[in-house]
């Protein structure tokens, strides 16, 4: 029952910052299901199982409360997917003892990815009505978006999403909409990449039901957050938190001295603090300026 609980908080908190800032529902589960030991493989097809149901609730809360663009929805669903299903049969095929510190290290860049990405972040003054997205660069965004999700357990919002804000006056709620929105098309295609490579007997359904009752339960909050709560602070906390999951299953890896790791753990937690605070204020800064 306890574990229970637990899995159900970790679907639910990711669920809530994913459909808020449309990334990290993969990464942050993933994180926390490779702290408990679990397979790469393993985790990344049980993450991506849930998702194919919180990613459903999740796009029919964004759809309804209109933050979804449908023709880069449309484009960005094929490429994703196909990327998606390659980097599932990749991962499979690899050990998961020796893969594990890599795919951690791959988890930690996208957080201090994210970090940086969202200390930029400020409010516009005009917003266009929809997402600019050409068919070359749908393609492409959505092959490496999708590989680099199955492969890592999460990707497809911490590429997409930063890619697609990067345009100047695109609303922010359309772009995390769209990006939650089409994940369920990539949750479909790495899970059957994971089944067919894995089988059936590898997925366990405790934690996989687990995370997908906290994820339904989240999905309608996120999406109504989504027009209320400002993406850069869920963007500089989401990016902390994963560098500090990551930091400290690549600590219990690497044979270091004991007195380094309290010294690392410090760092981390004193730049995630400023990061807040820097953020807090340049968007306040930008908001007397207005």
């Amino acid at each position: 029952m306890r574990k229970l609980i637990i899995f159900a908080f970790i679907g639910f908190l990711a669920q809530l910052i994913d459909g808020s800032l449309g990334m990290a529902y993969g990464v942050t589960s993933t994180s926390m299901l490779l702290t408990f030991g679990i397979a790469p493989a393993v985790a990344s097809a049980s993450v991506h199982l849930s998702e194919v149901v919180t990613t459903a609730a999740s796009g029919i809360s964004h759809m309804k409360f209109g933050n979804v663009d449908r023709q880069a929805l449309y484009k960005l669903i094929i490429p994703g997917s196909i990327g998606a299903f390659a980097g599932a049969c990749f991962l499979s095929n690899l050990p998961g003892d020796q893969i594990k510190p890599y795919i951690s290290i791959f988890l930690l860049i996208l957080g201090v990815y994210v970090l940086f990405r969202f200390l930029k972040t400020s409010k516009t003054k005009s917003e266009k009505k929809s997402i600019n997205l050409s068919r070359k660069k749908s393609i492409t965004l959505g092959l490496i978006a999708g590989f680099a999700d199955a492969t890592g357990g999460g990707g497809w919002g911490p590429i997409t999403t930063p890619v697609l804000l990067s345009q100047d006056g695109v609303p922010a709620r359309k772009v995390v909409g769209t990006v939650d929105t089409s994940e369920f098309a990539i949750a479909v295609s790495a899970t059957l990449g994971f089944l067919i490579a894995l089988g059936w007997q590898e997925v366990n359904w405790f934690w996989v039901t687990s995370l997908m009752v906290g994820g339904i339960i989240a999905a309608p909050i996120a999406a109504w957050i989504v027009t209320k709560l400002p993406s850069y602070l869920l963007g500089i906390l989401v990016g902390g938190f994963i560098i500090l999951t990551n930091a400290r299953t690549l600590l219990g890896t690497w044979s270091l001295q004991d007195h380094w790791v309290p010294f690392i753990y410090m760092l981390i937690l004193i730049g995630w603090a400023g990061s807040l605070v820097f953020v807090i204020r340049n968007n306040k800064k930008g908001l007397h300026k207005n």
